[in-house]
């Protein structure tokens, strides 16, 4: 999950869900609040502990952590030498996972589902072509993202690093991992643990009342999220950052054909590998959530 919540438009939830622990995980951050703090409070730290799950959330929590330590600085690097195929490996990562849960779902669909499933891709679609807001970088705006963002890694389809990107968030939150930015981060951190107790209660809420429908929007944003994945994209905008440095706010994808002929090499065979490699690493999940292992 933390190496997800690194991508930009791959969710850990989508993660979580595929491997089978996601209603638990769901279930265990909603129960921290007030009963978990009396029983703190008492000195009854053994049954706040069982109250929360403690024990599940700290393998998860641990796991989330030590992926996003570990691979910050390499993705970073992807990023800055070889986006192509980094973003082949993201697109293929989010189909194999859009296709494996709509078509484990969508046999109990009504025809209202499946109208809600292509409203999901119809948004990200229109998200995906609209011009990213720069977020001025402030501990604010630092809080902001960071509840945000946690929020989003909680719902399978909607990736929070990919909301980063949308409100010019992401590189700064990098930069401030990768230089061990403590101010920074702790800034963040408490914007994560508002979001994530607030919104996780709302999520169990939608789940228990319309859990079907909720769903199938989700699935559906998840499979159009891909147009802001594709590795090959025109720039169509651009702004200075606060480092004097270009920054891309819009683009729109555009054939491996074309970027040849307008940006440079597509790097199509790395491109492929890549791309079956996320199929296959989803396709290794599934069938690992699916055997009960």
């Amino acid at each position: 999950m933390g190496a997800a919540d690194l991508v930009p438009g791959v969710s850990g939830g989508t993660i979580a869900l595929i491997t089978g622990i996601y209603d638990r995980l769901i279930d265990a951050i909603s129960s921290v609040g007030w009963q978990a703090t009396r029983y703190l409070l008492s000195g009854e730290i053994k049954n706040a502990w069982m109250h929360i799950d403690g024990g599940f959330l700290l393998t998860v929590g641990a796991g989330i952590l030590s992926a996003v330590v570990a691979l910050a600085s390499l993705l970073s690097w992807l990023m800055l030498h070889y986006p192509l195929p980094l973003w082949s490996l993201f697109c293929g990562l989010v189909l194999a996972s859009s296709l494996y849960l709509f078509l484990d779902s969508c046999s109990a669909w009504s025809l209202r589902d499946y109208g809600l499933w292509v409203a999901g891709i119809g948004v990200a679609l229109v998200i995906g072509i609209m011009q990213a807001t720069q977020l001025p970088v402030s501990y604010g705006t630092v809080f902001l993202a960071g509840a945000i963002a946690i929020s989003a890694m909680l719902l399978p389809g909607i990736s929070g690093s990919f909301l980063l990107l949308l409100m010019g968030m992401y590189q700064p939150v990098i930069e401030a991992i990768v230089s061990a930015d403590i101010a920074t981060l702790a800034v963040f951190v408490a914007g994560c643990l508002v979001g994530l107790i607030g919104f996780s209660r709302l999520l169990k809420t939608l789940m228990r009342t319309a859990g079907r429908a909720t769903m199938a929007v989700l699935y559906g944003f998840l499979l159009g999220s891909m147009i802001t994945l594709w590795p090959w994209q025109r720039t169509v905008s651009t702004v200075v950052d606060r480092h004097g440095e270009l920054r891309i706010v819009q683009s729109l994808p555009v054939s491996p054909a074309h970027y040849a002929d307008t940006v440079g090499d597509p790097l199509l065979l790395l491109c492929a590998i890549a791309f079956i490699s996320g199929l296959i690493a989803v396709w290794f999940l599934s069938s690992h959530a699916r055997s009960g292992q």
